[in-house]
Parts: structure tokens; C-alpha cells; sequence
């Protein structure tokens, strides 16, 4: 066309990119091997004619930059070990020459390590603007400053922008349920009594820093010569609702003096003062 048209001068230069394969390497992607696994394969919902859906990266809560980096990555290689990428970096890295003649091989688990990297790189303001209006959502009222403090704890644990609300809850309401494994684990032999014990500590102290509170807290249990991790866990337990998350006394510090007093209070008067079983 270019040649019956005249235009041979300005022809650009064809080429094509390697065929996009199965994670099993068995055969090029299709949709079926997304819905199969559980990964989106279109870059945005979409809806064929006869009214079929299929869910999208944006959907999925991608960022557009990891989803480019991504899909760069594809057939092609900088011939470095740098893998995260600016799109002006990929401007000025990519070359034909570098573009594999074999297929590539797509791997949803990097796809998320892709996507997990933009979202740990954002700015806490950033993610606090993600997570405000879902917290709007759910009836929570709180500003953000205390939504950054939040994200700041627990991003480096999420993959999704949708996960900073399952990761967080805790900093903005107190459990109303409390995991059988944890209690079953730390609510036992004299742990109740100590937490009893431990929540007087705590409402003696007036500088409510985490490196202080920490530091009381250690020196009580050391004094008494108590397991630290089941004395530990079992405050934690008492805090979120659950034996494992991120540092109780970035937690403690989140929620306030007065909320974490409230929240042992609520732990020991629905599990008990006395050890279960």
C-alpha cells in the first residue's frame, strides 16, 4: 500500500512483538486461561457483543504505569537487571534488538510484584486519598492525617489499592469479634490476668508516643519476667481482634489512649478475665 500510494520515502518499519503465552507456556493467552486462573486479561472490562463479560486490569485495581511496565517486560529486555521502569525510561531503553523472537511467557504472580511495587512507591498522601472515600463509605469520619498514618503502617503489605481497607479497618473501628485461633491461642493460663494487670500500666501512662508506651510496657513485662510474646500478642489480640498485623504500639498510637483502654475493656469483659478452657 505504502509502495501503490507513493510513499516508500516515508515507510516506516514494521515489526512484531513475540506472541503473549499461557503461564504454562502451553499455547498463546487467551481469555479462558484468565477466567481459569483468576487474572484479568483485557486491559479494561469488557463486554462482547452477545453480552459475555470479562473483568479488566483497571478493574482489578492495576495502576496504568505497572500495567506498562508490565507488559514492556514481554518479549522484551533492557539487558539490565533493572525491572521497574518510567515510561521515559522505557522510551529511551527499548530497542528492536532487544525484542525476543520467542514467545513470552505471562506470569500473573509477577503482574501483582509489578503492581505491589507503584502501590509501596506512592506517597501516603496519595494512598490516604484511596482509602478516604471508603472510609466515607463505610460511615467512618476521620481526617487525613490519621488516614496517612494508616496507610504509612500497612502498605508495604498490600498489593491492591482495594486491600489498604482490609488492611486498616482496625485503626478506625474497634473488633467486634475476636479469632478463635487467636483466643485459642493467647487467651489461656494467666494471660487475661496479666492483660487485667497490664491495662492499669497503660492508663498510667500520660506520654502516649509509641517509643514510650513501648518502652513502659517492655520493662513491665520483663520486671515480671512474663513470656513476651504471649503477654504481646495477647494485648494484640485485644487491640485488633486477631493474633497477628502490624506493630501494636503504631497501633496503640493510631487509635489513642483512650481507645486502646477502651478496646482491653471490651476484651476482657466479652472473653473473660479468667483463661478459657
Amino acid at each position: 500500500l505504502y509502495r501503490a500510494f507513493g510513499w516508500s520515502d516515508s515507510q516506516p518499519e514494521f515489526a512484531h512483538l513475540p506472541l503473549l503465552l499461557k503461564p504454562t507456556g502451553g499455547g498463546k493467552l487467551s481469555k479462558r486461561d484468565g477466567d481459569k486462573m483468576g487474572f484479568p486479561v483485557f486491559p479494561l472490562r469488557w463486554v462482547s457483543p452477545d453480552g459475555e463479560t470479562a473483568h479488566g486490569y483497571r478493574e482489578d485495581g492495576y495502576f496504568p504505569e505497572a500495567f506498562v511496565n508490565m507488559l514492556a517486560l514481554l518479549g522484551w529486555n533492557p539487558g539490565t537487571e533493572q525491572e521497574i521502569f518510567s515510561m521515559d525510561e522505557l522510551i529511551g531503553a527499548f530497542s528492536l534488538e532487544r525484542v525476543s523472537k520467542s514467545g513470552a511467557r505471562f506470569n500473573p504472580e509477577k503482574a501483582r510484584w509489578f503492581n505491589a511495587q507503584y502501590l509501596h512507591a506512592k506517597s501516603d498522601a496519595e494512598l490516604a486519598g484511596i482509602l478516604m472515600p471508603v472510609l466515607k463509605e463505610k460511615g467512618i469520619e476521620a481526617g487525613k492525617d490519621r488516614a496517612e498514618k494508616a496507610v504509612a503502617l500497612i502498605k508495604e503489605r498490600a498489593t491492591f489499592p482495594q486491600e489498604l481497607w482490609n488492611l486498616s479497618w482496625f485503626l478506625f473501628k474497634a473488633p467486634e469479634e475476636y479469632e478463635e485461633k487467636g483466643v485459642a491461642k493467647f487467651w489461656k493460663g494467666e494471660n487475661p490476668a496479666r492483660i487485667a494487670a497490664l491495662r492499669e500500666v497503660i492508663a498510667g501512662i500520660d506520654d502516649f508516643t509509641k517509643e514510650n508506651a513501648e518502652r513502659i510496657v517492655h520493662d513491665w513485662i520483663v520486671a515480671r519476667e512474663y513470656p513476651m510474646g504471649q503477654v504481646m500478642n495477647s494485648l494484640r489480640l485485644t487491640l485488633v481482634g486477631a493474633g497477628s498485623g502490624p506493630s501494636i504500639f503504631d497501633i496503640c498510637e493510631i487509635i489513642g489512649k483512650e481507645e486502646t483502654l477502651r478496646r482491653i475493656d471490651a476484651a476482657l469483659d466479652k472473653l473473660g478475665r479468667q483463661a478459657i478452657g
